[in-house]
This record gives structure tokens, sequence and C-alpha cells, in this order.
């Protein structure tokens, strides 16, 4: 059988068996916001000014940034689940979430003196995110690799590390609302460096659990 014929296959195959790919995409995005949820108001909770920060753009920035690139990864995630799906079309919007970040981090530099720059950049809350945005993301991660599992993606390696990259995002929402560092310089360092993580263990997850 040549590849675009078992490709095609492939797809008719997601298409009977089971519940709908798109059914089981909505089903565990559910799953992995519930689950973050669950951790995160057990492991940590918001921090106590998180109703006076929603006025200001620092806080509100972070969610801007975190759910966009959720979004982003999303789209990417379900077209790498489909079997000869349009991922490339899902590109351009991995874009928006850093440059919102670079614009963010522009603005700040032009709107804080020089000497405090750095203070802003390490936080003091840098370990903390590093530590708790994967263990928020682990178990959504999980729910993600089932739902890409329910499809047959032809790059395992990829799908596994967008599917970390979207537990990422959303553990990093959630992550956010207890963070008490708002400045973009923290979150343009360390909030990558935290999704990472994630996104470095779904590429090893899919690379051995996504294989057809």
């Amino acid at each position: 059988m040549e590849t675009n014929e078992l490709i095609k296959a492939l797809a008719a195959d997601t298409r009977r068996s089971g519940a709908p790919l798109g059914q089981a995409w909505v089903m565990a995005l559910v799953a992995a916001v519930l689950l973050a949820a669950c951790v995160f108001f057990v492991l940590l909770g918001p921090r106590p000014d998180a109703g006076a920060a929603l006025s200001t753009v620092r806080f509100v920035f972070k969610f801007l940034f975190t759910i966009a690139l959720a979004v982003a990864a999303l789209r990417l995630a379900i077209a790498l689940s489909r079997p000869g799906g349009n991922w490339r079309a899902a590109l351009p919007s991995m874009l928006v979430a850093p440059v919102l970040l670079l614009l963010s981090v522009l603005l700040e530099l032009a709107a804080v003196p020089q000497a405090s720059w750095l203070v802003r950049l390490v936080g003091t809350n840098s370990m903390v995110c590093l530590t708790f945005v994967p263990l928020i993301g682990l178990l959504p991660l999980g729910a993600l690799l089932l739902a890409m599992r329910h499809g047959a993606p032809a790059h395992a390696t990829a799908a596994g590390a967008v599917s970390g990259l979207l537990a990422g995002g959303i553990a990093a929402t959630f992550y956010a609302a207890h963070c008490p560092d708002d400045s973009p310089l923290f979150v343009a360092v360390w909030y990558p460096l935290a999704i990472a993580i994630l996104t470095g263990l779904g590429a090893l997850a899919g690379r051995f659990s996504l294989r057809w």
C-alpha cells in the first residue's frame, strides 16, 4: 500500500472507531483543564491579591500570553492528530504568543529603569514556576496524549511535543493566578522554560506511545 493510500485508510478508520476525533479532543481538553484546576487548587491556589491584581495590565497580560499559546497549540495538536492533517496551516497562529511576549518585554524595558531589569527578570518565584507548571501539567498531558492516540499522528515525536506545549499553556494559565511576579521580563524567561519541560516530556512520551 502506498503512503497516501495508507493515510487515507487511517483517516477513515479514525472516523469509524469509537467517538469522532473532534469529540475526543473536546473531552480531552475538558479533562485537561479540570485536572489542571484540581492540582492547582490542591498544591497552590490563587494569590491573596488576585482580585485586585486583575486591574493591573501586567497581571492580565500573563493570561493573554498563556491562553494565546494554548489556543494555538490546540489548533496545531488537532491538525497533527489527523492523518494527512494540514498542520502547516496552523503554524502562523503559533507566532501570536511570542509576538505578544516580545512587545510586552519591549514596553517593560521602556517603562522600567535599567537598574530594575535584572531584579524583575529574576523575580522571587522562579524555582516555584519551574517546579509547579510541570507538576500542574503532567495529568493534562496524559489526557491530551490519549486524544492524540485516538487519531493517527504521522509524526509521533512532534505530536507529543505539541501535546506537551498545550499542557504547558494550560498549566501556566493556572499558575499565573498564583505567581506574584507579573513583569513581562519574568514571564519571558521562566514561563517558557517551565513550558519547555512539559514539551520535552510530551515529545519523549509521544515518540514511544504515538507510533504506529
